[in-house]
């Protein structure tokens, strides 16, 4: 989908699909109203954080699939827990030492006297999640204290709905995956019921998005008006396409996901919805869900408009929350660049020019 094209709406008639008018979409995040999107990064560093920041408490869950995930706030997302809604979502390179992003968020968020009111008292409430990229050749000698703390306050403070940066920025500027480079991507469309659903994906795969040593994305089979390059399926497929491709350290892994909605959810209708997004990993990503990924999910609804059928709307959130988390993955590996060090992994568009 192309910026400011109409958005693709999977009606179904008499069991056909079709094309049906659509507001406008950016394929960005930011197409679910309410929200706004920022990344701060180092160079020097080849690491950075995304931030997004919502305009009032979201609701929220989270769903882990990743053997090694790296996390911060997020007990609170589960439904039996109190607080209902949530300020900002922090994601980050840098490993554990990323986890500093959300204060700096925070602190942001302090001086616009948002967060959860204990009488006199705000406590902005940010989760947060971290991928690894410590050994993508970047200059990590930091000193005493890593830097995410004062890269999450200006990315937060930068925030935008129209920040539609995609590839080698924020928390995807030291991403990797097995055989090219990794990325920031971001997708989105519009349920029959005229719910927007998006997604905003940080691809930093212990395994791979292309099918074989080909050009050829995983998530090709949901690809809208060639927004990934437009290569199809192998026809046939490679011999060796189902032999699991792993970085050389497996441990060097994590992709971070946010969807976000304009449905009224409940903190446990939000969790199904990650549960049910976290298929469009394992529909863009081969292997994925590894002993050392750090795999999560976060699923935020703004509010703005009820579900008609709470089973069935549900249902088509998280079957279309599926769709345009594989579409964002694909398009962060796209979109990314080779980093500027000796032995950096290609990027896709180099890898493989356009024919």
């Amino acid at each position: 989908m192309q910026a400011g094209r109409p958005a693709y709406r999977p009606d179904v008639i008499d069991g056909f699909c079709e094309i049906v008018s659509a507001p406008a979409m950016k394929n960005l995040l930011t197409d679910v109203a309410g929200l706004r999107v920022g990344h701060a990064q180092d160079e020097k560093l080849a690491s950075g954080v995304t931030v997004v920041v919502f305009d009032e408490p979201a609701v929220a869950a989270i769903d882990v699939r990743g053997g090694g995930p790296g996390t911060r706030e997020t007990a609170l997302l589960d439904p039996a827990q109190t607080v209902q809604g949530i300020d900002a979502i922090a994601l980050s390179g840098g490993s554990a030492f990323g986890l500093d992003t959300a204060s700096g968020v925070q602190a942001y968020l302090a001086e616009q006297g948002r967060g959860f009111k204990v009488r006199e008292a705000l406590v902005p409430i940010v989760p947060a999640a971290i991928l690894f990229d410590l050994l993508n050749g970047g200059d990590k000698a930091w000193g005493r204290y890593p830097p995410y703390r004062e890269l999450g306050y200006a990315a937060a403070s930068s925030a935008s709905r129209d920040n539609g940066t995609l590839g080698n920025v924020g928390a995807g500027l030291g991403a990797t995956t097995v055989n090219v480079k990794g990325g920031l991507g971001t997708a989105s469309a519009i349920t029959t019921e005229g719910h927007t659903v998006s997604a905003l994906a940080v691809v930093n795969a212990a395994g791979s998005a292309l099918i074989g040593d080909g050009p050829c994305f995983w998530a090709a089979p949901f690809e809208q008006d060639g927004e990934f390059g437009g290569r199809g399926m192998p026809a046939p497929m490679p011999p060796d396409a189902l032999i699991p491709r792993l970085k050389g350290d497996a441990r060097q892994n994590t992709t971070l996901v946010v969807v976000a909605t304009d449905a009224v959810l409940t903190k446990a209708q939000a969790h199904r919805l990650a549960v049910m997004a976290q298929t469009g990993l394992a529909r863009a990503l081969y292997p994925v869900h590894t002993p050392l990924d750090g795999d999560v999910v976060f699923a935020a609804a703004t509010g703005k408009k009820p579900l008609g059928d709470p089973m069935r709307g549900l249902a088509q959130l998280g079957a279309i929350a599926g769709n345009v988390v594989a579409r964002a993955v694909a398009r962060g590996v796209y979109h990314a660049t080779a980093l500027p060090f000796p032995d950096a992994l290609p990027d896709w568009r180099s890898k493989f020019p356009t024919r």
